[in-house]
């Protein structure tokens, strides 16, 4: 078909199109910005961390450690819930519980129609420490946070008058597995929610990431805490969309002072981690599916088959396409320190982002959807 000459002219050319229009008009989501600077707050609010950690023995020491290291002049306190951990992490977090800043709460067992992590998260937020900061931050269990971190957020929720600031924390990308997919997973997840229009109330783009969000407390009691998205897999976004709905503001950028520890080791992981969400990114619709199938099919890959297999204005227009993709991928790889010869491999790399979206569409239907941990969440539960 495509050696036909039309199809290939059809879909290169608008690869082409669409590739204008996300460079030109997607909130400059390539650029990799925005990032916070290092500031102190003006006050001394306080602060609450709630993390929920589910078998992170091997993280969680680190994580609290540079929590209770932080330089802020308030009143910072630590909740750790161990969501029912089979492993040491309330041993290993124990070892730290001498310091009265840090409260370690055995999680109940999980509740019939929620998620894990939001279980924990409810748990945490029904402390009286949590109850009375005028700051909550909720992060990961793995995250490595410099010493002024929290100072940096706080000043940046005060000086903007910010109801929610989120930051794409730096991912583990040491290994191989990393350094094809982890740039892409961020760069995939910029095109989804510009930073730049979650932050833009005229928008409708609402987005986060869970390693860091930093919410006003009162902002999170309007919404009623997490009990609305008590069932989602992705409850980030989940939440940033509900904080943003109600009227409030909210901010998204990356992080030069939080590192997530965790490790993919091998393209395996990388896949189940994919697998675990996509398709409820999707809405768990194959409507949904179906369209994010032939965009990607369009956008990403089309343009590397049309130029190894075709000739003339279709190559052309085919390579300009993938000449593009690499150059909007570079800011991204740049952040992340790996060679710029990764864009030429984004059509394949999308390739598995999208193979592994289907085995989530897969997993879904079959009822071993959201699986994470020993956990494995039913279709039931997420609608």
């Amino acid at each position: 078909m495509l050696q036909n000459g039309y199809m290939a002219v059809a879909i290169s050319l608008l690869s082409c199109v669409a590739w204008l229009y996300l460079i030109a008009f997607r909130g400059r989501f390539w650029q990799s910005i925005p990032v916070i600077s290092v500031r102190r707050p003006s006050g001394k609010a306080k602060v609450s961390v709630v993390i929920p950690a589910r078998n992170e023995a091997e993280n969680v020491h680190v994580s609290l450690t540079s929590l209770l290291s932080q330089d802020y002049s308030g009143d910072l306190s630590v909740i750790l819930i161990d969501d029912n951990s089979t492993d040491a992490t309330a041993a290993v977090a124990s070892s730290l519980a001498i310091d009265n800043r840090l409260t370690i709460v055995t999680g109940t067992p999980l509740q019939a129609g929620w998620t894990g992590k939001l279980w924990a998260i409810n748990q945490g937020l029904a402390q009286g420490k949590a109850k009375e900061a005028e700051y909550l931050l909720l992060t990961d269990a793995d995250i490595d946070h410099a010493p002024g971190h929290v100072s940096a957020l706080v000043a940046k929720a005060e000086s903007d008058g910010l109801d929610l600031v989120s930051e794409m924390v730096r991912l583990n990308c040491s290994t191989l597995a990393e350094c094809a997919f982890i740039p892409a997973f961020v760069f995939f997840f910029q095109m989804l929610y510009p930073f730049l229009w979650v932050a833009d109330p005229r928008k409708r783009v609402a987005g986060a990431a869970g390693g860091t969000m930093l919410i006003r407390r009162v902002a999170l009691e309007r919404i009623g805490g997490v009990s609305k998205i008590h069932n989602r897999l992705i409850d980030d976004c989940a939440l940033a969309r509900q904080i943003k709905d109600s009227g409030r503001t909210i901010w998204l950028g990356h992080s030069e002072m939080a590192v997530s520890r965790r490790v993919y080791s091998k393209v395996s992981d990388m896949w189940s981690m994919i697998a675990r969400t996509a398709y409820e990114q999707l809405g768990n619709s194959p409507l949904m599916l179906l369209g994010c199938a032939v965009g990607m099919s369009i956008i990403f890959c089309a343009p590397a088959l049309i130029t190894v297999r075709t000739h003339g204005l279709s190559r052309v227009l085919a390579v300009l396409s993938w000449l593009m993709m690499a150059a909007a991928f570079q800011p991204t790889l740049r952040r992340y320190r790996r060679s710029p010869v990764w864009g030429i491999a984004l059509p394949l790399i999308a390739l598995f982002y999208l193979c592994s979206t289907l085995a989530s569409a897969a997993r879904f239907h079959s009822g071993r959807g959201g699986g994470w941990k020993d956990r494995v969440y039913s279709e039931r539960a997420n609608n």
